[in-house]
């Protein structure tokens, strides 16, 4: 009954795309359609599928915007008896759940060290599609890193020109050296990325943004950094520092909000 939703899921999950799908849960009275039926809403507002035209319907699609925009599920309760507020008077309850279907996070992780190895393993595990990034062919292989779908042996500068990076894209940067991290904050800020996060300490971070105000970068790009990256937990050894982090990209996921929150102090030790 729904294959043209469902095949249309797939292709979107195939292509790397976003969209949401809204399921009717509940319905009384002469609500419109009954519990099953779906829409799948686009970021460009068509759609696939119905849950019954009308005002409802055009109110569940901007919602659906919203979620995907969030990337956040939300469940939605009209009442269609008064008929007023929706300019409806078929009468009935309606109850609709909008969840989003997002592309894979791609993460990035900017240096091949000690605290990249456990982050790679365990973001792979939460469901982030892991690349990482050392100009040390050493430090950048599969066996080192098996949970990632890719090593890339380059530095950070040429890397960025091999690497497509998105909105839904998140950015580690922990390279072995103050001046390979810079580099890459550099490249990092002419994306879209929704997330950038750079270890170090607070007077090294302050030195390095100075560099790149100099270099034209606004506040407000700075601004998009999380520096010191991860979340405050008093992390000491490579992999609690690596726990910090991740759990600060999986707030970052799980918000509607990407600002920089205040993060724990990191020093460099790659």
């Amino acid at each position: 009954m729904y294959y043209d939703i469902y095949q249309e899921i797939a292709r979107i999950n195939a292509a790397g795309e976003e969209a949401a799908l809204c399921t009717v849960i509940a319905a009384s009275g002469s609500a419109p359609r009954r519990e099953g039926a779906k829409m799948l809403v686009r970021p460009d507002g068509t759609i696939t599928g119905t849950i019954g035209g009308g005002n409802v319907e055009k109110q569940v699609i901007q919602e659906a915007l919203e979620v995907m925009r969030q990337g956040k599920a939300r469940k939605l309760e009209y009442r269609l008896k008064s008929g007023e507020e929706l300019g409806m008077i078929c009468g009935g309850d309606v109850e609709v759940f909008i969840e989003p279907i997002l592309p894979v996070s791609p993460l990035y992780i900017f240096g091949g060290g000690h605290i990249a190895v456990p982050l790679a393993r365990m973001a792979a595990m939460v469901g982030f599609k892991i690349t990482v990034v050392d100009e040390r062919p050493e430090f950048a292989n599969k066996e080192r890193f098996p949970d990632a779908a890719e090593t890339v042996t380059a530095d950070a500068a040429s890397a960025f020109a091999r690497l497509s990076v998105d909105k839904s894209s998140y950015i580690v940067i922990v390279t072995h050296g103050h001046k390979g991290d810079e580099v890459a904050l550099e490249g990092a800020l002419r994306t879209p990325a929704r997330y950038i996060g750079m270890i170090g300490s607070r007077e090294k971070n302050k030195a390095v943004f100075g560099h790149l105000l100099a270099r034209g970068f606004t506040q407000e790009d700075i601004d998009r950094v999380h520096a010191p990256i991860g979340i405050r937990i008093m992390a000491q050894t490579p992999e609690e520092i690596a726990v910090s982090i991740l759990a600060e990209l999986i707030m970052v996921r799980r918000s509607a909000s990407v600002a920089a929150p205040p993060a724990a102090p990191a020093c460099k030790g790659e």
